[in-house]
C-alpha cells in the first residue's frame, strides 16, 4: 500500500540556466500524496446543497418535463436514476472504486517553479487528473458508466467526443467492462487530431466522424455544408439519432449530464483531504470549462463551504471561441443541434451555434452543464474568456518551468492562473491558488508545433462559415 507522503525535490528553471553557469534551484516541489485506502468510497451529489434545485428537463417533443421512461430509454437505467437524484452521497460501487486503482488517488503538486517566476506571494497548487490510463480526467464517469451498463444488461454505448479524451476514456472502459461502442468524433478534431483516433480504435471503439455520412442528420449537414468542421451539439444529434435506432443502445454523456458530474466529484473530494493535510484553504479554484465535467468534479465539493460563508473564488476559464459562461445567456435550449435531446435551462450561445474550429476541441460546445449553468446564475462560480495564443503562451510557459505539457484545454486553466497570481503580486495577496490539470497535452503536440512556428491565431479562419459563426472569424 503506497504511504501518506509528501516529496520535496529540487527543480532548475531553464531560465535560470546561461551555458553552464548561473544553475540556481528554485526550491522544493512539494507533492501531496494519499494512500490507496483514501480513495472515496462515496461520490457527492452537490444539487441538494445549492441554493435551489435545477429546472426540469422539457421532452421536445412533448413541451412537458422528460419523464422517467424517456430517460431510461437515453440513458442506461441506473444512470436515469441518478440523473434526477436528491441523495447528497451515492455508494460507489466496488468493481469501479476497484478500477479507480489504476490512478487514483492523483496527486496535487506545487508549482514551485511557476510561482518562482511570476514572483508572486500567492501559493499555486495543481490536480493532477493526467495520471490516468487516458491522460485526463474523464476516466471518472467512463468507468462508472459502463460498469452500470453492463450490469444493466447492455451491450454498446454510443457516445460524442470533442479532441477524443472523453472518447478515449470510454473505449478504455469499455474494454474492462465487455462493451461494445461507438464513438462520433467531431470532424475537426477527427482530422486534426489522429491520435487520439487511433487511440480509440486501438482500445477497440469504433470512430465516425460528425458530421459523416452515417446518419441522416449528418448526410443533411453536410449536403448544406461539405466542409462543415462539425461541434460537439451535432456529434450528440447524431449519438442520439444511433439511439433510437437500436433498443439495446444507449448514450453515455462526457460532461453534460448530472450523473457524470456527480462521478467526478472524487477529483474535490481527494483535493479536500489534501489541503487538510498541508493546512490550507483554497482562495480559488480554477477548472477549464467546456460543458462543465472537470470545474464541477474539481470544485462541487467546496460549494457547501462557500455557501456557509468561505470566501472561495470558482473561476471557470472558456475559449474566447466559445464561451457561453461569458457570452451566453441563461435560458432554455436545446442539448443538442437538431434538438433530439432534451431541453435544458443553462447558459447557452444557441444549439445552432457552430464553434470555430480552435484546437482546444474539448471546449467546443455552445452550452454548459446545467448544474454548472445554475451555479453560475446563482453567483457561485465566475467565468473568464482567452484567446487562443494567450492560452497556448501560458500552457508553454508552464510546460518549461514545470515539465507538465498540458493539453490545450488544460492550458486554459493555467492562463488564468497566472493572471490571478500576477493580481496577487501586485496587491501582495498570498492566496493559495488551486488548479485542475485535467489532461496531458501529449496527443496536441501538432497544435504546439504550429504555436512554436509562430502559425497559431485566436480565431483559426477555414472555408467552412455558418451563419452562427458571423463576427467570430480572425
Amino acid at each position: 500500500m503506497r504511504r501518506s507522503v509528501r516529496v520535496s525535490l529540487h527543480f532548475v528553471s531553464n531560465h535560470a540556466l546561461k551555458g553552464t553557469q548561473g544553475m540556481k534551484p528554485l526550491g522544493l516541489i512539494d507533492r501531496v500524496d494519499l494512500p490507496v485506502d483514501k480513495i472515496p468510497t462515496r461520490w457527492y451529489n452537490v444539487i441538494p446543497d445549492l441554493p435551489r434545485l435545477p429546472e426540469e428537463y422539457i421532452d421536445n417533443s412533448t413541451g412537458k418535463k422528460v419523464t422517467r421512461e424517456w430517460l431510461e430509454r437515453l440513458f442506461v437505467k441506473s444512470m436515469a436514476a441518478q440523473e434526477t437524484s436528491l441523495e447528497r452521497w451515492i455508494t460507489i460501487p466496488e468493481p469501479v472504486r476497484e478500477a479507480y486503482k489504476l490512478w487514483r488517488p492523483t496527486p496535487l503538486i506545487r508549482a514551485v517553479a511557476l510561482e518562482r517566476e511570476l514572483g508572486t506571494p500567492a501559493q499555486i497548487w495543481f490536480k493532477y487528473e493526467a495520471t490516468s490510463p487516458s491522460g485526463s480526467h474523464k476516466l471518472n464517469s467512463a468507468l462508472a458508466q459502463a460498469y452500470y451498463a453492463k450490469r444493466d444488461g447492455h451491450t454498446r454505448l454510443v457516445t460524442d467526443t470533442g479532441a477524443g479524451q472523453w472518447g478515449s476514456a470510454l473505449a478504455i472502459a469499455c474494454q474492462i467492462f465487455g462493451l461494445d461502442l461507438t464513438v462520433f468524433m467531431v470532424r475537426a478534431s477527427y482530422h486534426t487530431k489522429p491520435y487520439r483516433r487511433n487511440l480509440m480504435e486501438t482500445y477497440g471503439a469504433e470512430v465516425r466522424p460528425s458530421p459523416g455520412d452515417t446518419t441522416d442528420y449528418g448526410r443533411k449537414l453536410l449536403a448544406e455544408y461539405p466542409d462543415h468542421p462539425g461541434s460537439e451539439a451535432t456529434a450528440v444529434s447524431e449519438a442520439l439519432e444511433c439511439v433510437d435506432a437500436d433498443e439495446g443502445t444507449r448514450f453515455a454523456v462526457g460532461a453534460f449530464s448530472n450523473h457524470c458530474l456527480l462521478h467526478h466529484s472524487v477529483i474535490g473530494l481527494e483535493l479536500k483531504e489534501q489541503l487538510r493535510m498541508i493546512g490550507r484553504t483554497p482562495d480559488y479554484l480554477i477548472a477549464s470549462v467546456g460543458c462543465g465535467s472537470n470545474l464541477s468534479g474539481f470544485a462541487s465539493p467546496f460549494v457547501e463551504d462557500k455557501l456557509n460563508g468561505a470566501d472561495i473564488t470558482i473561476l471557470a476559464a472558456e475559449p474566447e471561441a466559445c464561451a457561453p459562461l461569458t457570452y451566453g445567456e441563461y435560458r432554455l435550449d436545446f442539448a443538442d443541434s437538431n434538438g433530439r435531446g432534451p431541453g435544458v435551462h443553462t447558459y447557452t450561445l444557441g444549439h445552432e451555434f457552430v464553434p470555430p474550429p480552435i484546437h482546444a476541441g474539448g471546449l467546443r460546445y455552445h452550452g454548459c452543464a446545467p448544474i454548472v449553468g445554475l451555479m453560475r446564475h446563482e453567483g457561485l462560480l465566475d467565468a473568464e474568456a482567452y484567446g487562443q495564443v494567450s492560452v497556448f503562451d501560458a500552457g508553454t510557459t508552464f510546460a518549461k518551468l514545470q515539465g507538465y505539457l498540458p493539453a490545450p484545454e488544460t492550458s486554459h486553466a493555467i492562463r488564468a492562473v497566472i493572471d490571478k497570481a500576477l493580481e496577487c503580486k501586485r496587491t501582495g495577496r498570498e492566496a493559495t491558488i488551486v488548479f485542475n490539470y485535467s489532461g496531458h497535452g501529449l496527443l496536441d503536440l501538432g497544435a504546439y508545433g504550429r504555436y512554436n512556428e509562430g502559425l497559431l491565431r485566436d480565431v483559426e479562419k477555414e472555408d467552412f462559415v455558418a451563419p452562427s459563426m458571423e463576427g467570430l472569424q480572425a
